[in-house]
């Protein structure tokens, strides 16, 4: 939804700048988009968390936290990479992304009617790759990169 949103943003302001104004348009889209890598980071950490300590301390969402952070810290580095080149983020927008990726699974989760089916749900998502960067958001990726290599 939110990356919905900032694309529709992106759109409609581009149809009414002039070319150079739409060039910093897209890129603060663009920035937004990237932003979502961290909101997916927040999603896995948040949720590994509460389901470790909701599910008697099963060390199991720890590792596959760690082991989801292992795959995709080259993809969060490469954002962040972007970011700094398209000219930074706003203040306080990483945070803002994490926060909301943490909400979105809170919300998810408390609407869950079997918390734990939820969870072990979850879990087989983290530990499957179903939730890294590049299977979630894989057209933002590639022009992250795009950009990188250019």
């Amino acid at each position: 939804m939110l990356r919905r949103n900032l694309l529709l943003a992106a759109a409609l302001t581009a149809s009414i700048l002039p070319a150079q104004a739409q060039d910093t348009a897209s890129d603060t889209a663009l920035i937004g988009e990237l932003m979502a890598f961290h909101g997916s980071k927040a999603i896995v950490e948040a949720m590994s968390t509460h389901c470790y300590e909701n599910t008697g301390l099963d060390g199991a969402y720890h590792d596959a936290a760690a082991n989801w952070y292992l795959r995709n810290v080259g993809y969060l580095d490469l954002a962040d990479r972007v970011i700094n080149r398209l000219g930074g983020g706003s203040e306080g927008q990483q945070r803002t992304a994490e926060t909301y990726g943490g909400s979105q699974i809170m919300s998810a989760y408390n609407q869950a009617p079997d918390k734990t089916v939820f969870c072990r749900t979850f879990l087989e998502q983290v530990e499957g790759g179903t939730l890294d960067i590049d299977k979630q958001l894989p057209e933002i990726l590639k022009r992250a990169q795009e950009i990188s290599a250019s």
